[in-house]
């Protein structure tokens, strides 16, 4: 199984091209541009007013443009010419990666990969953050790996929401109308050679869903839509939005995505060695498959061990409420006919009391289906996201399924977030190439080398890096501000604030109560201090959504709005709205700290941390999720330890009070450490071990060598190979 999957597609947009530049539309339709910067920057090259508007290269070439002017132009030749030719070549490579000399003969089919959302690059709004940000990056290192993976996902019409604050600080809800014909996306064709459908049979209904695909890199992600003309009005809107509120549309959403997902690949041909589930949302995968094992003549108990074999779960929440629940009268309602039959050709054989009983929770509560207790039982490994997150998985899923929750911590895909001047240090001194950060398959591990880049040299990486997102953030904050109504005076303002030379630091993500995003405000007058420090300032950036339900994370929101706009911090802390892979990208490479204070052990895993180590930015953080494991003693700060205290309030007063003093004795003094070039030799020390620490070991690179090894063969009844390189000794054991 050497090759990539492929799949066939209807033509794209009806944008004409010069016969000359023909290349620029299957460089468009394939999300390669998202990670690379030549790709990117010759999109800009064509029309730069509509690439910063839209950042979206199939929205760009449907603009008018002077092709002309273009064609005459020798220099964008040239670079087109190149930018083509190295598409080409990594289309055409995969070979001589690790995954296809070891394992590449051996499976009789590809990974089928199922995940709710998927964030490749903002123009593509169908995630919502840390899950779907990890599927992209997971789907993009395994192109780079030549991996034979097909993702599976739905097609959000409207996405998730764009977020606004307005001027008392509530968060407002917004939802986009995409134009698909303007998105890096592909119409299916099924084997027949028309569109392709697929169709569900629902309580006195088929429910049909069209099948698009977005290519990223060597690897085909297939999307489902429902919105289609063939179905009722009231089935169109079942694909419309990310984890939509209402219970009954959210069955509706997994149910496309599980079974739908299945029938999809079916149609196309697609027959995959391993299923991976990554999260619950699509535990109904394991329901239709198991449905078309009877429909072939499979005893029922056959027919789940068949399915349990080959199939692979993600667990990513380490409690039982923070996974996906429904209840069973109306799964009965909803599903039962699909499973237990209502006497159409096509269903039945599965009896939903044996789905229930599948799908029953640690709790014993019969009266609901519980996705992740599925979604246990019916694999044949399960795998934590961080090694604290294994210890919480197993003791909090303790029985079901018999099996232990292995972890395979995360990673990100370095290409994607490292910035460019980092990059560019990485490359003059290092002779590194991010696009090749493998241990296993025989690259350069120049992470082990950072000390051999200058102090002055990296230091200006990191200042240019970080007057992007100052300059960015004032745009961002100038709009926000306008909005609000706020006078000229107020925004003329804005150009004096986000000081480049001061201490910044960041804290971004989603605003769940638990991450205690407004732990620093515990002691208002011993913050201001901190910030207001004449000789020692230090400002502070906040940017997240709180899920449209989550009234207490919108809370949160409007207290940080408040904080911001006081007399005592305003000019030292701001939100950012809108939170998405743009801003993040800007956050996790600009800022000089990266803060993270969940309540242990609550965070699974995060990534936001590793993608700002990775950029030399220092994390400040609790032990929890990825930190427990990735901090070292002298790569960042760790708040508080490892024991908890069951009181809350005791709990955040303790760290609270960590928080302060690590950052007035140990942060603060260590930035405004300066040598005769102005040059804070202690802290740009402090960067290199955290890049050191981060570049391979919590890649995705890194994550896809343990999957395989440890979820992916296994799965395929494949034989591991050991390795036959040394780890990184900074690996923990």
């Amino acid at each position: 199984m050497e090759h990539p999957v492929q799949v066939p597609t209807l033509p794209g947009a009806s944008f004409r091209l010069p016969p000359q530049l023909e290349g620029l539309r299957r460089l468009s339709y394939n999300m390669w541009w998202s990670w690379n910067p030549r790709a990117r920057a010759l999109f800009s090259r064509i029309d730069g007013l509509s690439w910063s508007r839209y950042r979206n290269p199939v929205e760009v070439l449907s603009q008018p443009i002077a092709w002309s002017d273009l064609l005459d132009d020798p220099a964008f030749m040239a670079e087109y010419t190149q930018v083509l030719a190295g598409f080409d070549r990594y289309m055409a490579g995969g070979r001589e990666h690790w995954f296809n000399r070891e394992y590449g003969s051996a499976l009789h089919g590809p990974i089928a990969y199922f995940c709710a959302e998927y964030g490749f690059h903002e123009s593509l709004g169908i995630y919502s953050g840390g899950l779907g940000v990890l599927a992209g990056d997971h789907i993009k290192s395994a192109s780079d790996m030549a991996m034979p993976l097909i993702g599976v996902g739905l097609l959000y019409k409207h996405g998730y929401f764009r977020q606004t604050i307005d001027a008392d600080g509530h968060q407002e809800h917004a939802y986009p109308d995409y134009d698909l014909a303007k998105l890096p996306i592909l119409r299916v064709l099924g084997q027949d050679g028309e569109p392709l459908t697929v169709s569900l049979e629902l309580p006195g209904r088929d429910l049909f869903a069209a099948v698009w695909l977005v290519q990223v890199g060597r690897v085909p992600v297939i999307l489902l839509d429902t919105d289609i003309p063939d179905n009722a009005e009231s089935d169109r809107p079942i694909t419309h939005i990310l984890y939509v509120r209402g219970r009954e549309m959210r069955l509706h959403q997994e149910l496309v995505l599980g079974a739908g997902g299945v029938r999809a690949l079916k149609a196309l041909g697609v027959t995959p060695a391993v299923w991976h589930l990554n999260e619950g949302h699509s535990a109904l995968q394991l329901v239709e498959r198991t449905r078309a094992l009877v429909a072939q003549g499979v005893v029922l108990e056959d027919a789940l061990e068949r399915v349990r074999s080959n199939t692979i779960f993600t667990i990513h929440t380490p409690v039982p409420a923070g996974n996906e629940r429904f209840d069973a009268d109306l799964a009965r309602r909803v599903i039962g006919p699909l499973y237990d039959g209502d006497g159409r050709k096509g269903t039945g054989g599965v009896p939903m009391d044996r789905v229930l009983e599948l799908a029953r929770g640690v709790d014993g509560d019969s009266s609901q289906l519980d996705m992740t207790a599925l979604s246990l039982r019916l694999s044949n490994g399960a795998n934590a996201v961080s090694k604290l997150h294994s210890v919480t998985a197993n003791n909090t899923w303790q029985g079901l399924g018999n099996k232990q929750i292995l972890a395979v911590t995360n990673g990100v895909h370095m290409p994607t977030w490292v910035g460019q001047p980092m990059r560019d240090i990485f490359e003059r001194y290092l002779g590194a190439e991010l696009d090749n950060v493998d241990a296993r398959n025989g690259s350069d591990r120049f992470w082990e080398r950072t000390e051999q880049i200058p102090d002055v040299d990296l230091w200006e990486a990191h200042q240019r890096q970080k007057l992007e997102l100052m300059i960015f953030a004032r745009n961002r904050l100038r709009h926000q501000f306008a909005r609000h109504g706020e006078s000229p005076g107020t925004l003329e303002e804005l150009e004096d604030v986000l000081d480049v030379d001061t201490l910044t630091i960041g804290f971004a993500r989603r605003f769940a109560t638990y991450k205690r995003a407004a732990l620093l405000f515990r002691d208002m007058d011993r913050i201001s201090r901190l910030l207001w420090n004449k000789e020692r300032p230090v400002q502070i950036i906040f940017a997240g959504k709180a899920h449209p339900a989550d009234r207490p994370g919108q809370g949160v929101i409007q207290e940080i709005f408040a904080r911001s706009r006081s007399p005592q911090l305003r000019g030292r802390v701001f939100i950012l709205e809108d939170y998405d892979m743009r801003v993040a990208r800007f956050m996790v490479q600009g800022v000089d700290v990266w803060l993270n204070n969940p309540r242990r052990p609550l965070e699974a895993s995060g990534t936001s941390g590793m993608k700002a180590s990775a950029n030399g930015v220092v994390n400040l953080s609790v032990l929890d999720g990825w930190w427990d494991e990735g901090w070292l003693g002298d790569n960042g700060w760790a708040i508080g330890g490892r024991e908890t205290n069951p009181d809350e309030g005791a709990q955040d007063h303790s760290d609270s009070q960590d928080l302060y003093r690590l950052l007035e004795q140990e942060v603060v003094p260590l930035y405004y450490g300066r040598d005769e070039d102005d040059v804070p030799e202690g802290w740009t020390a402090e960067m290199r071990r955290s890049i050191a620490s981060t570049i391979w070991r919590f890649s995705t690179i890194r994550m896809l060598h343990e999957y395989v090894e440890r979820m992916y063969m296994p799965a395929a009844g494949v034989g591991v190979k050991k390795p036959k390189v040394r780890r990184p000794p900074t690996e923990a054991s």
